[in-house]
């Protein structure tokens, strides 16, 4: 009988301005953490030391793999030389956060870890410090440069969304729907939920229009485009339904119909993946070569230093990280 091997997880605590330090620590702090993957930090001293004040816990950690702690992966030469400001957005926590991403990027393309877990970034603070793509999961793309594109996935325990398009214009929604982009992260949508378990995924896709278009009547993006992509889906052996009215479709899910759901713009799934579970939502980047993972929720700069973040979102997204890079190291 064949042993399962840890995952091997690198984690980053995000924008030094916010809470990510906080979730950090307070997640490393309970022991069952080391004992689901092995964990390597990318930080350095003093950014540990003050995620644990931040928290109001101390962890061990080590230098050595193979003690059954965290090991801190020094990042300490790519820290920008002026001070970081607490509860604000700027070009110096923009630079350390994405130094530090890269480097986690680095690690998966060595093939040293299995999956990533980012603590809370701030986009502003990343375009102050020359992020050009719209967001980090097309920055990915770019550190990457292996040809893998990413798609932002919204994860709860009992539901997948997937989206069309993403940090795009409402202007901009309908003429970036393409049938072959519905079918493709139909497809990653699929993979993904066949990732967590689940051997026969359903899957339902969102009209974009009002009562999905009526018939033509408010729109013919469901008739020219969404639907003929569903119908190829299905030829394609996915069990997939719609498309749906949006302000009706998360209700099936609810009550269990759906596994997943295929959004066509960021709202039209966000709003209501907030809403059933803020607290518990997980941010996955879909179609990369690696997994990476972080709260669904921001940087909460009114929250700094008040130990009072919720550690739920967080946690949810070590342990589908952890899972992931589970099936990814054992396969």
């Amino acid at each position: 009988m064949t042993t399962a091997l840890k995952p091997r997880l690198a984690l980053t605590l995000g924008d030094p301005a916010g809470i990510g330090g906080e979730l950090v620590a307070r997640q490393l702090a309970d022991p069952a953490s080391s004992e689901l993957a092995e964990i390597f930090l990318i930080s350095d001293e003093a950014e540990l030391a003050q995620a644990q004040e931040d928290a109001g816990v101390s962890f061990a950690w080590s230098r050595t793999p193979g003690e059954g702690l965290p090991v801190l992966v020094d990042n300490a030469a790519a820290r920008p030389e002026q001070p970081f400001e607490r509860r604000k957005a700027t070009e110096a926590g923009g630079t350390w956060a994405m130094a530090n991403l890269r480097k986690a990027l680095e690690l998966a393309q060595a093939g040293e870890v299995d999956a990533i877990v980012f603590a809370p970034l701030n986009k502003s603070s990343l375009h102050l410090a020359g992020m050009t793509e719209n967001d980090e999961m097309h920055w990915f793309e770019t550190v990457l440069a292996d040809g893998s594109t990413a798609t932002e996935l919204n994860v709860l325990p009992e539901l997948v969304t997937a989206r069309v398009t993403s940090h795009v214009s409402l202007a901009e929604v309908s003429q970036n729907i393409t049938f072959d982009l519905v079918v493709e992260r139909g497809l990653l949508l699929e993979e993904v939920l066949k990732g967590r378990g689940i051997a026969a995924p359903r899957i339902g896709v969102c009209a974009l229009n009002p009562h999905a278009g009526e018939n033509g009547k408010f729109g013919r993006e469901e008739i020219d485009i969404i639907a003929p992509a569903v119908e190829e889906l299905a030829k394609r052996g996915v069990d997939v339904a719609g498309p749906f009215p949006s302000d009706t479709i998360f209700l099936h899910a609810r009550d269990g119909k759906f596994d997943g759901i295929l959004t066509m713009y960021h709202d039209q799934g966000q709003i209501a993946v907030k809403l059933l579970g803020f607290d518990r939502g997980v941010t996955m980047a879909g179609g990369l070569s690696v997994p990476a993972t972080t709260p669904a929720h921001g940087t909460a700069f009114d929250l700094v230093g008040e130990r009072k973040a919720g550690l739920g979102a967080y946690e949810n997204a070590f342990r589908t990280a952890a899972g992931v890079g589970a099936r990814r190291r054992n396969a």
